[in-house]
């Protein structure tokens, strides 16, 4: 289960310590600007392969596993999380 909240800054949330608040049991976080290109200035761009394995496997997560991704608002950051682990080879 992975918690892949983010939030606009107009929205006044922070999906973080939202996170550490309160998510569904056994749920990692998945930080969407952590885990990204740091070579650019555009923001929460994708980040190379390898980049991408070591810090999925820091949160315990293998492309062997069924993945489930929710965010807190339901707009469209758990699509997004979602399709990062399928561009990198995650199919369930």
């Amino acid at each position: 289960m992975v918690d892949g909240s983010y939030y606009l800054t107009t929205q006044n949330r922070d999906a973080r310590a939202e996170y550490a608040k309160a998510h569904i049991p056994g749920a990692v976080f998945f930080d969407i600007n952590a885990i990204a290109d740091k070579e650019t200035d555009l923001p929460h761009m994708l980040p190379g392969a390898d980049a991408f394995g070591k810090a999925v496997g820091a949160l315990g997560i293998a492309d062997t596993d069924t993945i489930v991704v929710y965010d807190g608002s339901g707009l469209y950051s758990a699509p997004r999380v979602w399709w990062t682990f399928r561009i990198f080879g995650a199919r369930n």
